[in-house]
């Protein structure tokens, strides 16, 4: 009588729900691990932009909003993505006065989460939008606290 060797379908089939169930556990720690990177880049390139306005501000005495939409030569200085390409990019950056305030006084970068321009299936549902303003105040989505370090 000859042995054969090898795994059972049985076998085979626990091996795969143990797979299963560490992969179930994993993607959830994985999932926020990525969105926490991407919500750190965002606020590095909300950062570098606010230097950009400042720089910009030092030379015209007023900061300038600015969007994906922007068409005007000044305005296309200021990337509205992060990233290599705007398809990859977690969030859409732009610009605008803040609240009740002048633009030559205070400007508000903001940084929204997966926009139709940049991977609209990115979200992030703890911080939602990030600010940052001229005068140093930053928030996201309505909170001050939490999603900035």
């Amino acid at each position: 009588m000859r042995r054969c060797e090898g795994f059972t379908l049985v076998e085979t089939m626990v091996v795969m729900v143990i797979m299963a169930v560490l992969g179930a556990l994993a993607y959830p720690s994985y999932a926020g691990y990525m969105v926490r990177t991407h919500r750190v880049e965002a606020q590095v390139a909300l950062l570098e932009t606010m230097q950009d306005q400042e720089r910009y501000y030092s030379l015209h005495n007023a900061y300038l909003p600015f969007s994906a939409d922007s068409s005007g030569e000044d305005e296309k200085r200021f990337r509205w993505w992060l990233g290599s390409t705007p398809q990859r990019s977690a969030y859409e950056l732009s610009a605008q006065p803040c609240d009740n305030q002048p633009l030559q006084s205070c400007i508000q970068v903001r940084a929204v989460p997966g926009t139709s321009r940049v991977d609209a299936r990115f979200r992030d549902p703890d911080c939602e939008t990030l600010t940052l303003t001229s005068t140093g105040e930053h928030g996201a989505g309505g909170r001050t606290k939490g999603c900035w370090p």
